[in-house]
């Protein structure tokens, strides 16, 4: 366990010799609920392609590995975007980062509502994939700047939360407009959406007080070095790559439910369209109650002297090995109650590693190179998307039957999740993680994770 010596943040602990984080305002609960809708929004895009899946395959004459690779298509750059763009984070203004994003969002609507054909389903979604790979990664550096290395558990469970809330909500109100009002209606719903965002943001988003970047110096006219330890090093501890892992984990679950379980719903468990989004709905209410429930009581936890290794750490990885092993029972099962509790641990209990993974890399890492190290755990973490879901129509369409290609792709996504998340159980042990950094002559990190141990860093 760090010391209580090392557990503010070198920002933090002149104000806070007690160690106690600094309160925040209301303008960090503004700019809390704008990244909310922010990532609201995000997974709003993602779901609608799931969403028209049936509608649309009919129309156009697809079959499902084409569907898999439209809906793969949208992380083509996906991780690229969110890698290039954390390098630049320590550059460029979070706000105008996220302005931009959302504008793009806005724009990658259009080729569809032009042209309803799969070379501009595909334009339109490497577009949307292009702008939103950052997104989660960004959206939760410029919340950090708002909220001090003590206060971050539930502001980063709550963006997360947006996540699984945009779905929830998003799914029966676009399912609606697909019904009543056709497929491209709810491409064109969120393109307003969009828009609107934009409107409001440069009113309200502002940098934080918490950045802890090195701005220019007054003396070169240029940034200084930003203290620390290397990117190597930070890359290659275990609890960096162990949070990878996790998300790894995480995301091949969210790439397989939004691009595949509204059509299974559909097509296997006979379903209408309206009752397939009431179950989209209903994981996600899972995973949203899990979001706001287990990280807060991680901060409690770590409030009583508990280790990040057993808060933070080992909570992420069993939350994917969990889903895993309920995805692999879920081709067993044979009552349709049993299988909608299954579909909701398999696709909901995994949205918990999502923030703890970032919590526990910020524990190790440097406020001066969070954007950059952020990015690239979101562009390795992210990698399922671009395979996963043209890999499951490939399965389906070339099984014996369309029950066994959903077979084989679900127990191969729980063989990955199992094996993701018990080596991240046994790898992100961020209080030895930061000791080793700091006695291999990094002193920068010590603080890091000593202010995040009342929390959840």
């Amino acid at each position: 366990m760090v010391p209580r010596s090392t557990e503010a943040a070198p920002a933090e602990s002149s104000v806070r010799p007690e160690h106690t984080p600094p309160r925040t305002g209301r303008k960090a609960w503004l700019i809390l609920a704008m990244i909310v809708v922010f990532m609201m929004i995000s997974y709003a895009d993602k779901a609608v392609l799931g969403l028209a899946a049936v509608p649309l395959m009919e129309e156009l004459d697809i079959g499902k590995s084409t569907y898999g690779l439209i809906s793969s298509s949208f992380y083509l750059l996906f991780s690229l975007s969110g890698l290039v763009v954390g390098f630049f984070s320590a550059r460029v203004s979070s706000r105008a980062l996220l302005l931009v994003m959302a504008a793009l969002w806005a724009v990658a609507q259009l080729p569809v509502l032009v042209v309803a054909a799969v070379p501009s389903l595909i334009a339109g979604r490497v577009l949307l994939g292009m702008a939103e790979g950052p997104a989660a990664s960004m959206s939760m550096h410029a919340l950090y700047k708002w909220f001090p290395a003590g206060r971050r558990g539930l502001p980063s469970a709550l963006q997360i939360g947006g996540a699984a809330l945009g779905t929830a909500v998003s799914a029966p109100l676009l399912t609606w407009l697909i019904v009543d009002h056709g497929w491209r209606s709810a491409f064109l719903a969120l393109m307003f959406v969009s828009a609107a965002w934009c409107l409001v943001w440069p009113f309200v988003g502002h940098d934080g007080p918490f950045g802890g970047e090195r701005r220019p110096s007054k003396d070169a006219g240029r940034p200084a070095p930003v203290a620390g330890p290397p990117l190597r090093a930070l890359l290659t501890n275990g609890t960096v790559t162990g949070g990878i892992l996790s998300a790894f984990g995480s995301h091949w679950a969210l790439a397989l439910s939004s691009a595949w379980l509204p059509v299974y719903l559909q097509t296997q468990m006979d379903m209408t369209a309206t009752g397939a989004s009431s179950v989209v709905s209903g994981v996600s209410a899972v995973s949203l109650i899990l979001l706001l429930s287990v990280p807060a009581y991680v901060d409690r936890l770590k409030r009583r002297g508990v280790s990040s290794r057993h808060a933070d750490g080992i909570p992420q990885g069993a939350a994917v090995l969990v889903a895993g092993l309920a995805m692999a029972l879920l081709p067993l099962a044979g009552a349709r109650p049993v299988q909608l509790l299954l579909i909701a641990v398999a696709f909901g209990c995994h949205a918990v590693a999502l923030p703890l993974h970032y919590v526990t890399t910020a524990a190790v890492v440097p406020d001066g190179r969070r954007g950059a190290v952020f990015g690239i755990v979101a562009a390795s973490g992210t990698l399922p998307g671009l395979f996963v879901p043209y890999l499951t129509g490939h399965l389906v369409d070339n099984a014996a039957t369309e029950a066994a290609g959903y077979t084989e792709a679900f127990l191969l996504s729980a063989g990955v999740m199992a094996v993701c998340g018990l080596l991240a159980i046994a790898t992100v042990r961020p209080e030895r993680d930061a000791l080793r950094l700091e006695a291999a002559g990094s002193p920068a990190a010590a603080p890091q994770t000593g202010a995040s141990k009342p929390v959840a860093q």
